[in-house]
């Protein structure tokens, strides 16, 4: 079946950010992680750490409405720059204003909320934050 999938990548901290976010919306990882370890070497990848082995090289969570995140650890010790900005936001459209207020909770915890859930001039409810893992969230109700 096809689908659309989010990708996150992460420095070191991709299994502690989906424990988060399993318990944030009530689900659970889909099968086994994956860790960095378990990557067969083929002689031409930079040495691997014992540390860097227990990194998740794959982790799947559904959360609303079917939609899955997929998630990996990038450590910079691994050849990897990442860049966290503005260009992209996960939307949330929950079915409920309760359910909506709930996730923006959630998801602030220890983050920044950007705009709070606030009533818009088109008849919804919108607000945006950035969780505590630098991921950029959008929860949009109604309207």
């Amino acid at each position: 079946m096809a689908r659309v999938t989010t990708y996150l990548n992460f420095a070191r901290c991709t299994e502690e950010a989906f424990a988060f976010y399993a318990e944030v919306f009530g689900t659970q990882v889909e099968g086994e992680i994956s860790r960095l370890g378990a990557v067969p070497p083929d002689g031409s990848q930079l040495p691997m750490s014992e540390e860097d082995k227990n990194l998740v090289m794959h982790i799947s969570l559904p959360i609303l409405g079917g939609h899955v995140l997929m998630g990996t650890d990038a450590p910079e010790s691994l050849g990897f720059s990442l860049v966290f900005g503005n260009n992209q936001f996960i939307n949330l459209e929950p079915d409920s204003y309760e359910e909506a207020h709930r996730l923006m909770m959630r998801l602030s915890e220890g983050g920044e909320v950007l705009m709070p859930l606030t009533e818009m001039f088109w008849g919804g409810w919108f607000g945006n934050l950035t969780d505590r893992f630098g991921v950029q969230w959008m929860v949009n109700f109604g309207g």
